[in-house]
């Protein structure tokens, strides 16, 4: 384990080679991700340090070597275990993606793959899962020096881009198979409905559906009580129950999921924060460094 201090540095990034997938490279010390959930899967690798999260109504801490699976849906936070803090690589897959590959593995149609709360302490996994991101990445910086480089006003082009590197593609694309094949053969369980509600929960889904009908438009949780026929009390304890997150706050989870996509095409973030329904962007911001450890304008450039 390293003796110095980690920095907070966040680097999130897109690959064609993973369509619909986010990835970050990240180190944190003083970054505290609060209580929020991702439509992915979240599959990080524990390169150094250690971080300590909540999850599942558990307390865990996953050290160096360590790769600690998020399904999609379900809320946890974030934080340093160590004085160092923790520096990770992390992959947001598509549900489609993973599932589409169990079913391959398979050979049948499979139910959603599901993974158990508990830490993976699988070192080859981990070496797997790094190696593969390390490929990913490489290939995206390589992406990018081209693209800068054939579309500059000079036509020359950087001499230190090698226009045959696309073969290391095969490598990334076979590395990324192969940790994604270890993680569902080793790890991987099958839940038929993962995100089946609990008993009563239809009501749940009618609130969520209100919640999420216009996210710019102000609601009370009175609003969602008289939806469902419950009380204000009932209705937000019911609610918190089967999501983890009260009403307020996982309307903002969803709403800073939903800026993703406008922040990727290029809308400003102060319109992005508008039409998200945060009061201001300085609001927004607040929230959005909360979750994905970088300010919006910065998660935007990369």
């Amino acid at each position: 384990m390293t003796s110095r201090r980690f920095r907070d540095s966040a680097r999130y990034w897109r690959t064609p080679l993973v369509p619909g997938a986010d990835l970050l490279t990240a180190e944190y010390h003083a970054q505290a991700f609060a209580p929020h959930w991702h439509e992915a899967y979240t599959i990080p690798v524990i390169e150094d340090g250690a971080e300590c999260y909540h999850y599942r109504g558990t307390q865990y801490v996953a050290e160096a070597g360590t790769v600690p699976v998020i399904n999609p849906g379900e809320v946890h936070t974030g934080s340093r275990a160590v004085d160092e803090g923790w520096r990770y690589r992390v992959m947001y897959l598509p549900v489609d993606h993973l599932h589409t590959l169990a079913t391959t593995i398979a050979g049948r149609a499979q139910p959603l793959p599901w993974f158990s709360a508990e830490v993976i302490r699988d070192r080859d996994l981990a070496a797997r899962l790094a190696r593969a991101h390390r490929l990913l990445e490489a290939d995206a910086d390589w992406r990018r020096a081209a693209a800068r480089a054939f579309t500059a006003v000079d036509p020359c082009i950087d001499p230190c881009i090698d226009p045959d590197a696309h073969h290391d593609v095969l490598a990334a694309e076979e590395a990324l198979l192969g940790a994604l094949s270890t993680l569902l053969i080793r790890h991987g369980h099958t839940q038929a409905a993962p995100l089946r509600p609990h008993p009563g929960d239809a009501r749940v889904e009618t609130m969520k559906a209100l919640l999420a009908a216009d996210l710019a438009t102000p609601l009370r949780v009175a609003d969602l009580a008289r939806e469902v026929g419950l009380s204000p009390f009932h209705a937000t304890r019911l609610f918190t129950g089967a999501t983890g997150l009260p009403p307020h706050a996982w309307r903002t989870q969803l709403r800073l999921q939903r800026a993703l996509a406008p922040l990727r095409a290029g809308v400003t973030v102060a319109d992005v924060a508008a039409a998200s329904g945060f009061t201001d962007q300085s609001h927004f911001t607040r929230h959005f460094r909360r979750m994905f450890g970088v300010p919006p304008g910065r998660w935007q450039a990369s």
